[in-house]
């Protein structure tokens, strides 16, 4: 602890605004595209701007996939925590295919760096949405094999029920968030009661346990990827043409991106343009790649629910072209400090139980 992905924020401050998203992205690798838009949405607080209606519906697409990925991550390794190998088998399996999914629309599949100030990098690629539907259709008959494989084992149930229970007082006095919180009876989302990206338009439940355990834990988890899958639905149903990036020019990305033979880069019909046809958008060009636009100056906090919480981005402008400072309200950070009241009185070995329940990701502990 201390050495994961550290001086992120403090790196930032050397870099321009756009340039922040290759940083913060890399804080809780298990879910990038969170990072990632939790600090562009302060970004554009700042600027005063508004992001396409295609650009945040495709924010919303891949943050309830990259939901899906992290909790099937937990899954797998708090499974093999706790002795239940085939879970660990699982759970990295299904993952695998969220990420080639992730891949074909971002060209990565972690540390994205696809969600930048004033929409995405580029729009979804042919195929893309016909591969997300074929994704949703396996999801379907493969996830009742996590209740056959461990909500009905008693081996499980001995493990989790009653294990590193947390209850909604203790949940409030230390400020846990995220499914720790859902887990003792408290349907606190802020997609619900704190509304971004329009989330309030889309149908979805917020589950809730009440047994504050290791158990509740899991079948809170196991619920919302059901409910992630039926936001993703949604949100292919509503795409709609559009740009996906903000159309002022000092603002906006300036890369005109294509595929080509060498991967992912500038079309070269932009680069013919800006290098032999205009000077004013070669200059425009390389001061926007170089320096970055300003913002004006001010702070704001901008927060939305992560896999492990709230996930919080205060940032402060001084007017220039790089950010004064970028502060990140952490949800594994302050969850963590859960675990010794989990702990208290319990067996070693349930200590185990309840660190796996708590799901941190130490990248985003030490940013």
């Amino acid at each position: 602890i201390g050495y994961l992905h550290t001086g992120i924020e403090k790196n930032m401050e050397y870099r321009t605004w756009t340039q922040g998203v290759t940083f913060v992205t890399r804080m809780d690798y298990l879910s990038p595209i969170f990072n990632e838009t939790a600090y562009c949405l302060a970004v554009e607080k700042l600027l005063g701007i508004e992001v396409p209606e295609r650009a945040t519906t495709i924010r919303v697409l891949c943050m309830e996939l990259n939901r899906i990925a992290s909790h099937l991550v937990w899954l797998a390794t708090g499974g093999m925590e706790l002795g239940a190998l085939t879970a660990m088998t699982n759970g990295f399996r299904e993952r695998e295919l969220v990420l080639d999914v992730l891949e074909t629309i971002t060209g990565l599949r972690m540390n994205h760096a696809y969600i930048r100030p004033g929409g995405v990098s580029q729009d979804l690629p042919p195929g893309a949405v016909e591969k997300v539907r074929e994704l949703l259709a396996t999801f379907e008959e493969r996830l009742p094999g996590y209740d056959k494989l461990l909500t009905g084992s008693p081996i499980w149930q001995k493990r989790t029920q009653d294990v590193a229970v947390l209850d909604l007082q203790g949940c409030l006095a230390l400020g846990v968030t995220g499914p720790i919180l859902r887990s003792a009876g408290l349907a606190w989302d802020l997609r619900k009661t704190e509304p971004y990206c329009g989330y309030e338009t889309y149908d979805f439940d917020v589950p809730t346990e009440t047994g504050a355990d290791c158990w509740a834990r899991f079948r809170v988890r196991l619920r919302e990827i059901r409910e992630s899958m039926k936001i993703v639905e949604q949100a292919l149903d509503r795409l709609v043409p559009g740009p996906v990036m903000v159309q002022d020019k000092k603002i906006g990305w300036p890369a005109q991106l294509a595929l080509g033979s060498d991967g992912m880069g500038n079309s070269l019909d932009h680069v013919k343009k800006i290098m032999g046809t205009s000077m004013e958008a070669l200059i425009h060009h390389f001061k926007l790649v170089t320096e970055g636009f300003r913002v004006p100056a001010g702070q704001v906090y901008s927060a939305i629910e992560s896999p492990r919480g709230e996930l919080g981005v205060h940032a402060v402008s001084d007017g220039g072209t790089r950010p004064f400072r970028v502060h990140v309200r952490e949800p594994s950070f302050v969850n963590l400090q859960s675990a010794s009241a989990m702990c208290e009185g319990a067996l070693i070995a349930d200590a185990i139980a309840a660190v796996a329940s708590i799901d941190p990701v130490m990248g985003g502990v030490d940013r």
